[in-house]
């Protein structure tokens, strides 16, 4: 039998993923996240908030059932502001575009909303069993504010977000960091106790430890007050994408 709160207009869930150049996995994801909800009738959309894509992620996208956004601008924080800002559902779901939630992940989230909680992350498995990985992602079960990041996904409700005023778009790194510290200003928030599972693509192409030591790197220079030019020209120099 239905949760009767479950079957609410208001608890609909828009899932909104930021893409660029992501044609590998797009499709996958869309299919997975119908595939892996308990009831798939509460998920509202799937957005894909697209940032000028040269490749076919628009198009599979679409051709797997999701609502496509052609963003004016690319950066995560800025496509994941659009992308909010169309979606119906009353809470938000926000899903890196290489990282698959676990099956019953509506369930999860919205046993989280109804137990009062205002928004929440999943802990982080990866791809890849490197040790270090491994151990990267065991930090994750900590309640703490520096180890969420984008790659956990992020749920909110839309009043919630809108009222912290969304991703911060100034910000071309660690969007993911300012917004769960905004967010618990706001509201109760909850670490699930099961984790989506992301690509490792990018420690595989540039090296496990030597990537986990530059993100160290960007973090303490964030916290340090480092501009954000800084920050980016750090990322794009010495991170292959």
């Amino acid at each position: 039998m239905r949760d009767p709160e479950e079957t609410s207009e208001k608890n609909t869930i828009s899932i909104v993923i930021p893409a660029l150049n992501e044609e590998d996995y797009i499709a996958d994801l869309v299919h997975a996240l119908k595939e892996r909800a308990v009831n798939d009738s509460l998920i509202r959309e799937i957005i894909v908030a697209d940032g000028g894509s040269t490749d076919m992620t628009r198009q599979n996208a679409k051709n797997a059932g999701a609502v496509v956004v052609e963003c004016q601008k690319k950066g995560r924080a800025i496509q994941m502001n659009e992308g909010a800002k169309v979606a119906g559902g009353q809470i938000l779901y926000f899903l890196h575009a290489d990282t698959f939630p676990p099956v019953g992940y509506d369930k999860q989230i919205f046993s989280a909303i109804r137990n009062g909680s205002g928004a929440g992350c999943f802990q982080l498995r990866f791809s890849n069993a490197h040790p270090i990985l491994r151990l990267y992602a065991w930090f994750t079960k900590f309640r703490i504010t520096l180890v969420r990041f984008g790659d956990q996904s992020l749920f909110v409700k839309a009043r919630i977000f809108f009222e912290a005023g969304g991703f911060d778009e100034n910000l071309a790194v660690m969007e993911d960091q300012k917004i769960v510290s905004d967010l618990k200003k706001l509201t109760s928030f909850k670490l699930l106790d099961e984790a989506v599972t992301t690509s490792a693509r990018r420690y595989e192409k540039n090296g496990v430890i030597r990537l986990q030591l530059i993100f160290g790197m960007i973090i303490i220079l964030y916290y340090f007050g480092a501009k954000q030019d800084t920050l980016v020209h750090l990322y794009n120099s010495l991170i292959k994408l």
